[in-house]
């Protein structure tokens, strides 16, 4: 089980730093909130990591117990994300493999961006086929070309 990540404002890190800093003692991480940006997570350089190494191995022991039984990913996406049930058998499927590779490449760039960026799609996409409504509307053939879209402000 992992230490609990602590909250606190980013202006304490400024008007604190070792008070703000000794607190990675007790816990995994702290979280630096931001009014006017994203929030930023202020941890050990060790514990990121060993953290690293663990998503590194895991991703490449996941990709290997795949290639052994592919069946084994698509049995086991639902019981950790459980909206992957609204998803057809063969979106199911595509989801299952591009999982297993963007989870390895993501693992040996050191960057899980990708896999965040594919999980929020797939979960999107399963929004989708859990409501029916929705889905008649984006499954219905469309009119046609419906024109140039303009360039958004400031581009």
């Amino acid at each position: 089980m992992s230490m609990p990540l602590e909250s606190v404002p980013f202006s304490e890190l400024l008007r604190q730093p070792a008070e703000t800093t000794e607190r990675l003692a007790r816990a995994r991480a702290v979280r630096l909130r931001r009014r006017d940006a994203a929030d930023l997570v202020l941890m050990s350089a060790d514990r990121a990591e060993a953290e690293g190494e663990v998503v590194d191995l895991t991703a490449r022991l996941l990709a290997s117990v795949v290639r052994r039984d592919p069946a084994l990913v698509r049995e086991a996406l639902p019981t950790v994300l459980p909206w992957v049930r609204f998803l057809p058998p063969g979106d199911l499927e595509q989801m299952a493999s591009e999982f297993v590779d963007t989870a390895e490449a993501a693992a040996a760039l050191g960057n899980t961006a990708a896999v965040s960026q594919l999980l929020t799609e797939w979960r999107h996409t399963a929004e989708i086929h859990a409501d029916p409504d929705l889905h008649r509307v984006l499954a219905a053939s469309s009119a046609g070309d419906f024109g140039p879209v303009a360039r958004p402000a400031g581009e």
